[in-house]
């Protein structure tokens, strides 16, 4: 059978865990803690415009939901659940099977399972929408307004491997099967820092998570927190997979290139001790990469001091 609810049924109807009411009824029902404030996120993921047609359904299953649980991470919020609205040309009960399956995999890694949700029949192509929730305690929320003069800023994990993968699928570099087999599971499957950022509470001020390019994301927080940042482009974090890459395109990858899905925080300088000890705990890369300063912008610099040309911006859906 290929109705609605018999898709819902074989494919996304999971037990929920104790005191939530899960997929089969109106509404999800779930409890917040109390002292907690409820976080929300969701995205859209639409065939043609943020995956390609032929990509890995089990690989996209886990991605649609990771870019959510990387915005809870963003403010230091304990994922809770997820919504999924899946809008489908056809059934294909193999793409389903994998792309559920992908999906069930991650929420069970993150803590964050599926609850709820509606399926349809899209006129053309496949598009996928995710809502996730989480809890945080109000004052804990790691804000875009809190970045301050003489912070550090850190980065977890890497950069640029998922913009070198992109580039690679769509022509934009001349096809290289070796850098796309050691930089495509960045793009296709991303592991944001969830557990590490619902830890930071008390130890770092502003965090977000770099989907657009570091450059553009970290000026969402100098806008935000009215300061400026100076970035050391010889400690970024650059993927190992990138070492024979041209300079011009891995500094473009690492200054601009989104579907990173990692955590951009700042930090007072006397939290390098606890940041570290947490990252180690954790098994989580952080590298300290630059300042918060008073000013408007960012500069990036060399080892000796001088300004590096940026000739990237970040990613905009509209431009």
């Amino acid at each position: 059978m290929n109705s609605e609810f018999d898709l819902i049924g074989r494919y996304f109807s999971r037990p929920a865990p104790d005191g939530m009411l899960g997929v089969g009824d109106d509404c999800a029902l779930f409890p917040v803690a109390p002292g907690h404030q409820l976080a929300t996120s969701i995205d859209l993921l639409i065939e043609g415009r943020h995956f390609f047609p032929d990509a890995d359904p089990s690989g996209l299953g886990h991605k649609a939901l990771a870019v959510n649980v990387s915005d809870l991470a963003a403010m230091g919020a304990q994922p809770l659940g997820c919504l999924l609205g899946l809008s489908l040309p056809a059934v294909d009960h193999d793409w389903l099977a994998a792309f559920a399956q992908g999906f069930h995999d991650f929420a069970a890694q993150a803590g964050c399972p599926l609850i709820g949700g509606d399926t349809t029949r899209s006129p053309s192509g496949i598009v996928i929408s995710v809502t996730a929730f989480g809890q945080v305690r109000p004052e804990q929320a790691l804000r875009r307004a809190a970045a301050r003069a003489g912070d550090d800023i850190w980065i977890t994990g890497t950069l640029g491997a998922p913009d070198i993968a992109l580039r690679l699928l769509q022509g934009e570099l001349p096809m290289d099967a070796g850098l796309l087999a050691a930089t495509r599971n960045a793009l296709e499957r991303p592991m944001p820092p969830w557990a590490f950022a619902a830890n930071l509470a008390g130890i770092a001020h502003a965090a977000l998570d770099i989907s657009d390019g570091l450059l553009q994301d970290l000026g969402h927080i100098l806008r935000a927190s009215g300061c400026a940042a100076e970035l050391s482009y010889d400690s970024l974090p650059v993927d190992s997979a990138l070492q024979g890459v041209a300079p011009d395109v891995r500094q473009s990858a690492v200054l601009a290139g989104g579907d990173v899905y990692q955590l951009c925080f700042t930090a007072p300088p006397g939290q390098r001790d606890a940041i570290g000890a947490l990252a180690g705990k954790m098994s989580v890369r952080v590298t300290r990469v630059g300042h918060i300063k008073p000013g408007q912008g960012v500069r990036v610099v060399d080892a000796s001091g001088a300004a590096v040309h940026l000739a990237v911006g970040g990613f905009d859906h509209f431009s």
